[in-house]
């Protein structure tokens, strides 16, 4: 726990992520973590739940599971960065299945995690995500 005190957040704390998973218990610690924080997380269970908010609400960044049911996270990835080029997505894969983390990165996700997942690991790439994904809002306001 001291280490994500110690991790310092800047980019993260001015972002709107949404988180997607089908795993109630995993959404649930990664939701709690965050929002003590301070970051701004919205969830989605599914691939059509997270188009749906993205649709109605502007997100900076998403984490997406590969593994769900319907599309998997890969398939949604491509829909996201189809619809919305300046979202950046962090997809998280099982250990058995590095080759969709890097199947993904092809798809044009912003990087990869390993389930079971290190919540700092994810943290720093939350914040990497989150200062480039405001880069790209500069970019297209500007």
């Amino acid at each position: 726990m001291t280490n994500e005190r110690a991790f310092k957040l800047d980019a993260a704390l001015k972002i709107h992520l949404l988180m997607v998973d089908d795993e109630p218990d995993f959404k649930e610690i990664i939701l709690k973590r965050l929002t003590r924080l301070g970051v701004q997380l919205s969830l989605a269970d599914c691939c059509t739940a997270a188009l749906e908010t993205l649709e109605i609400q502007p997100v900076d960044v998403v984490i997406m599971d590969v593994s769900m049911p319907g599309l998997d996270g890969i398939q949604c990835l491509k829909k996201v960065k189809e619809r919305w080029p300046q979202v950046e997505v962090i997809i998280l894969t099982g250990h058995a299945s590095v080759k969709s983390g890097i199947e993904g990165m092809q798809s044009g996700a912003f990087d990869y995690c390993l389930k079971p997942i290190d919540v700092l690991e994810l943290l720093e790439k939350v914040e990497l995500a989150a200062q480039k994904a405001l880069i790209n809002k500069e970019a297209t306001q500007g």
